[in-house]
């Protein structure tokens, strides 16, 4: 999912503050450990501090923060068994989804094979943020048609976790390798077989699993 900072205005406040701290979360403007004042920030959002605070604990609640007393809110560093998982859940998620979303409107297919482009391009440049970013608009794209509105909320929390360790680390050498895999689900779809599409997002969620039980993170 994509968020951006639009105009305060179009929604409530606290939501507004919620979505913009948390873009900032995930793309490492704010890095693990940074502090987050109540005070501060409702200077910045000319509001009183009651949106921040329920802005605050919305994003603790999500566990992209943490609240400790006498020392503030802080940016959580989510730990290797909760991003574990998050992919583990990821996994069920995505699996069933894709076979909900067959067959797959043309739109939808063309959005994929924009966003499936995009993440090979990347790939090539060894450049991960935008990688992780279109491999996001990939994988909620499926959950989304999936029509399933709850699948969707879940998965859109889980992506909290997994960005934020995905942002810290740099594995320039494998992103071909995993941008190549999702050809094959691509192509799984447009043969509307949602079956064995689901199964290979699941078997790339597990080895995703594997790699972190070692120590890494792919995106």
């Amino acid at each position: 999912m994509t968020l951006t900072e639009i105009p305060f205005q179009r929604r409530c406040m606290r939501d507004q503050i919620r979505d913009t701290l948390l873009q900032r979360i995930l793309r490492g403007i704010y890095p693990a450990g940074h502090r987050l004042i109540e005070l501060d920030l409702a200077d910045e959002f000319q509001v009183s501090q009651s949106p921040v605070r329920e802005a605050l604990r919305e994003l603790e609640a999500m566990g992209a923060v943490e609240s400790i007393r006498y020392r503030g809110t802080r940016v959580r560093s989510p730990n290797a068994t909760e991003i574990a998982e998050s992919y583990a859940l990821r996994a069920i998620l995505e699996a069933r989804s894709a076979e909900l979303a067959c067959p797959c409107p043309a739109p939808m297919l063309e959005e994929l094979k924009q966003a499936l482009g995009e993440m090979h391009q990347a790939a090539e440049e060894r450049d991960v943020p935008r990688y992780i970013r279109q491999a996001m608009i990939f994988h909620r794209r499926i959950v989304e048609q999936s029509g399933n509105r709850l699948f969707l909320h879940t998965w859109d929390n889980l992506q909290t976790l997994a960005q934020m360790h995905l942002v810290a680390h740099r594995l320039m050498d494998t992103l071909p390798i995993y941008a190549s895999a999702h050809d094959a689900i691509y192509d799984a779809l447009i043969q509307e077989d949602g079956g064995h599409a689901g199964k290979l997002l699941r078997q790339l969620m597990e080895l995703l699993v594997t790699q972190l039980s070692d120590g890494d993170v792919l995106p």
